[in-house]
């Protein structure tokens, strides 16, 4: 638990601070300029409508083939924030996760669903020098894992914070993220499973352009349930996956200085001010998974040492 938090610390200190003071610009005044995927398909997440019943979780799992979680995705113990504080986070055996918010004088819960948001100009990509990312033209943003390097500036550059790595796997580099179903349903036109999952229809897929347009309708519509904001439309030079809230996005854990400016330049910017980065990376990985696997074994060698000695 020590070095995996020591990871993450690591990766939100020296190198992902310099990141966030430039993508974490003042929202520009100008018209917006996103750049546009005519076939391109987008998730609407309605905040007022998720339950927190999970099933997208378990539907993700299922489809992409990841372990079953420790706890049932049954059990609601799984909302309460860790001995840090902190709330629960996608990582290499979930792609997508529900965390819970509780406000004062609610009398219920508010439920975000937490997964790659798919940008239309990923941070991810330009980041990657072996190019191990492809955004495809049906929105999804893919990864492939053959010609990754493991330098992990992918996860440094994401203004989410969404890709992980799998850190059992040191010499052989993996990325871990939502790959919005897109092998076996995205590229076929299809919902990807936790849509198609959701109970109460909280998550609605489209044509990105067509979904933005029946949020604005529902904020229209019913102004006193919505904020008159959709998160993704322009954030990071606008996102797959967009959100409707009845409370304040800073107020359910999204962060509302990201840029509505691609972050394209500044990626590259970036890795140009710390080019070490591309050959340190690996190697520094690489010794915390050895560091790791040593001491796993000496604890096994030594139960097994002490077992022999009390037969």
């Amino acid at each position: 638990m020590t070095i995996k938090i020591q990871r993450r610390s690591l990766l939100k200190g020296g190198l992902a601070g310099t990141v966030l003071s430039i993508l974490q610009r003042p929202k520009s005044t100008q018209a917006h300029n996103i750049k546009k995927y005519p076939d391109s398909y987008g998730v609407l997440v309605d905040l007022n409508r998720c339950i927190g019943c999970r099933s997208c979780e378990a539907a993700c799992n299922k489809e992409q083939g990841l372990p079953e979680p420790n706890t049932p995705f049954t059990d609601q113990s799984i909302f309460t924030p860790d001995e840090h504080g902190q709330k629960r986070r996608t990582d290499a055996t979930a792609y997508t996760v529900v965390q819970r918010y509780d406000f004062p004088g609610q009398d219920h819960p508010l439920f975000k669903k937490v997964q790659c948001n798919h940008c239309l100009e990923p941070a991810c990509l330009t980041s990657c020098f072996v190019n191990a990312y492809t955004k495809t033209p049906e929105g999804a943003v893919i990864y492939n894992p053959d010609v990754c390097v493991g330098c992990r500036t992918c996860m440094i550059a994401c203004p989410f914070y969404i890709p992980t790595f799998k850190y059992s796997s040191g010499f052989h580099p993996r990325i871990m993220k939502c790959i919005f179903c897109y092998d076996t349903r995205l590229k076929y036109g299809k919902p990807p499973a936790c849509v198609e999952a959701c109970p109460q229809e909280a998550l609605l897929f489209g044509k990105r352009d067509d979904l933005i347009k029946k949020a604005r309708r529902r904020i229209e519509n019913k102004p006193d349930l919505y904020q008159d904001h959709i998160y993704g439309e322009f954030e990071a030079g606008g996102t797959s996956w967009l959100y409707l809230s009845p409370v304040p996005f800073a107020e359910i854990g999204f962060n509302p200085d990201i840029s509505d400016e691609p972050v394209l330049d500044s990626v590259k910017n970036f890795l140009a001010i710390v080019p070490m980065v591309l050959t340190i990376w690996p190697a520094l990985f690489a010794g915390f998974h050895l560091l790791a696997t040593r001491k796993d074994l000496q604890a096994q060698t030594t139960d097994d040492t002490s077992g022999e000695d009390k037969r």
